[in-house]
């Protein structure tokens, strides 16, 4: 896996500096895009995705803070301002526009490499927590959406919290009463029987990815890459 990343920078040495360290250090890690000019900047950050940016804030064509603003606008990329306005009203500024970190030069390349790997664990594992997928199919526990293949699937809740389950315990197999626990909990007046009718909607909903909800004969269902 590696991480694509911006780095925006007018000066030249400083721009060759980092971005061959983040190349040489990560040693695949990271995908290094540079740019010297905000217009170019924001032309980048509108044409594709990048998992964080570091910004210069006086740039020509157009500042950091605002590059950070359509950054905000379009997502929760994490962002690094590096730049020589060292003054509190400057900084306060930095972190009201939506920046996560704030470093004033001169500065250590290491100390900056290593804030971005922090960073970026850090936004990766909140959306790890956020998103469960196997194989074609993932679930948004925060948007409670389902997509098969990318594309969005009708699916009601008891399927959700079904494969939510599933999704949680990918690979294991789950019987029949620790689904009927975990997805109808007291409800007294179900049997077994409603998790193999539920399976069956669930599949009929997952459309191409059925096949990856697997049942176990005798013992329950479990949910597989293919």
């Amino acid at each position: 896996m590696s991480y694509r990343i911006l780095i925006v920078e007018d000066t030249p040495e400083i721009l060759e500096a980092v971005s061959d360290f983040y190349r040489e250090e990560g040693a695949g890690l990271f995908d290094v895009v540079t740019s010297s000019d905000g217009s170019d900047a924001l032309n980048k950050v509108n044409s594709g995705e990048f998992d964080l940016l570091i910004l210069d804030i006086m740039l020509p064509g157009m500042s950091g803070f605002d590059i950070c603003k359509a950054v905000r606008n379009k997502g929760d990329c994490p962002v690094i301002f590096v730049t020589a306005l060292g003054s509190e009203h400057n900084i306060l500024k930095g972190y009201e526009t939506g920046g996560d970190d704030y470093v004033v030069k001169p500065f250590s390349i290491r100390q900056l490499y290593a804030k971005t790997l922090a960073l970026l664990k850090r936004a990766k594992g909140k959306e790890s927590s956020d998103i469960l997928t196997c194989g074609a199919i993932s679930l948004n526990r925060k948007t409670m959406t389902v997509t098969v293949k990318g594309n969005d699937i009708d699916i009601n809740s008891r399927e959700y919290f079904l494969l939510q389950y599933l999704l949680e315990n990918r690979n294991a197999v789950l019987s029949r009463n620790q689904i009927l626990d975990r997805v109808w909990g007291d409800n007294l007046d179900v049997n077994d029987r409603v998790v193999d009718n539920t399976i069956r909607r669930l599949r009929v909903s997952l459309g191409d990815a059925a096949c990856q909800v697997k049942t176990v004969i005798g013992r329950g269902y479990k949910i597989t890459e293919g």
